[in-house]
């Protein structure tokens, strides 16, 4: 691959074209110098335009495949992108001119879009875990940085603008894969001061002892039974001139790993519990997206950071723990420890932020990928204004969502014979709306709120046009257009 890929025009840059499966016919607005060789490569035996396939038209031009016009959608244009990146590592040009926007209608994206959507497949394509080897790893061969650019002064900014989104992603998904071994609640924390250092972003740390004395019972017990105690870090971004009136609070659970505690996981069911901190991270990665495109807003990030492990000071089921806003909780299932620490963190929130709209993004329960699968991640959300922004971001970064219901059925269900409430149910019915109960009793009333679970999406088994295998960085661009929808 390439090792990155930045803004810029370079010397004899590789033209790349789009072209319809249908049509085989070359866009408008091209100039006449190169129809020839073009019009030559449309006639290559085997080439059929499919989403993604490039086909070399002389020394300086490609054409790219992009379907059938028809199924056009600006997800197929991010995974076109990850192709083209992909078919680029081949040729190895060190710089690329983008003519695609010339071939997509207007009623698909405007050149803008079209640009942000490949810049980030080229980017999110273009990423891989390769930063754990050791002596026995092959030699590096990527290719030096590719500049791409485009003539069309909006496309040229949609492509910055992809690439930047791209970046704070893959950012979220270097630390995400990091393992446990490394990354424990404190590393964690460096991460952040890190960032916070290198983005202008704000950062403070409560540490486990001010934790305690806060009253924070969820954070405090799920994290103890750990040599690494558990934190929370808060992030915030306040550029000197915001939107008036607006002030985000996300919340991410950040379990750098999960053992289940006392309710031990089974079989090989811990494989892959270093991606329990997928959605801190995707708010890690969102305050780094917001810092780095400079959106008037103001937003804080919360990523309350545990290892649960077992230890003989580990919390156990039948414990009775107090939370940060006084709600008692019956402690069934000590598997069940997402909850608990999102749970201190989303009072914290409403009592110190005191934000105009609360979100919230968790790897939570096992229910919601047996419900949703690992296509979209399921959403609860208590305000209309809220959830129509969030669909509207949710529809521009194509990080899907699926609605699920919160009834005051739901809510009672959570409550519990000997404390307030418990944080499993004794049945799995309805378990991933299980989650979103027991954390409405920690939100007020007052501020929307949206829960997010990303169970299913946060990383994959398989490559895909998108993501190797590892994790996703979901909830990045999701976050980051749901903070540009409120700036604007």
């Amino acid at each position: 691959m390439f090792k990155s890929i930045r803004i810029g025009a370079g010397r004899s840059p590789l033209t790349v074209v789009g072209v319809f499966a249908e049509e085989l016919k070359l866009p408008r607005g091209l100039g006449k110098k190169d129809q020839a060789t073009l019009k030559a490569a449309l006639k290559t035996p085997g080439f059929k335009a499919e989403p993604g396939e490039v086909v070399p038209a002389g020394e300086n031009h490609v054409l790219l495949g992009l379907g059938k016009k028809d199924d056009l959608k600006t997800e197929t244009l991010r995974n076109i992108g990850a192709k083209l990146v992909k078919q680029l590592d081949r040729m190895a040009p060190k710089a690329v001119r983008l003519e695609v926007h010339r071939s997509v209608p207007r009623s698909v994206a405007g050149p803008e879009m079209v640009g942000q959507c490949l810049g980030e497949g080229m980017a999110l394509g273009n990423w891989k875990v390769d930063f754990f080897g050791g002596s026995a790893a092959k030699p590096d061969d990527a290719n030096p940085p590719l500049s791409v650019t485009c003539d069309d002064a909006g496309c040229k900014k949609g492509l910055k603008r992809g690439l930047t989104l791209a970046e704070s992603v893959n950012y979220a998904r270097r630390i995400a894969a990091t393992p446990p071994n490394i990354c424990n609640p404190t590393w964690m924390a460096g991460e952040a001061r890190k960032l916070a250092r290198s983005s202008g972003l704000r950062c403070k740390v409560i540490n486990f002892k001010q934790a305690q004395e806060m009253g924070m019972g969820g954070l405090v017990n799920v994290g103890k039974g750990s040599d690494h105690k558990p934190c929370l870090i808060v992030l915030e971004h306040k550029p000197a001139r915001v939107k008036k009136g607006v002030k985000l609070a996300l919340v991410g659970k950040t379990l750098t790993y999960d053992s289940g505690g006392y309710s031990l996981k089974i079989n090989n069911g811990m494989k892959g519990m270093k991606y329990d901190k997928n959605g801190g991270i995707a708010v890690l990665g969102t305050m780094r997206a917001i810092a780095a495109l400079k959106l008037p807003v103001h937003v804080v990030g919360l990523l309350p950071a545990a290892a649960n492990m077992v230890s003989g000071d580990s919390y156990r089921p039948d414990d009775i723990i107090k939370m940060y806003n006084g709600v008692s909780v019956e402690v069934t299932n000590t598997d069940a420890e997402g909850r608990l620490v999102l749970a201190d963190a989303l009072a914290y929130a409403c009592k110190q932020v005191k934000p105009t709209a609360l979100i919230d993004t968790a790897t939570l329960t096992g229910g919601v990928v047996v419900a949703l699968g690992s296509w979209c991640a399921g959403y609860w959300c208590t305000d209309d204004g809220l959830k129509k922004r969030l669909l509207a971001a949710s529809g521009t970064s194509d990080e899907r969502l699926w609605e699920l219901p919160l009834w005051s059925e739901h809510k009672e269900f959570m409550r519990s014979k000997h404390a307030d409430i418990w944080n499993s149910g004794p049945k799995r019915d309805g378990h991933p709306i299980q989650g979103a109960a027991f954390l409405s009793y920690f939100v007020d009333e007052k501020i929307p709120w949206a829960h997010v679970d990303i169970a299913g999406v946060s990383d994959v088994d398989g490559d895909k046009d998108l993501y190797v295998v590892g994790p996703t960085g979901y909830g990045v661009r999701l976050m980051t257009e749901l903070a540009a929808e409120y700036a604007k």
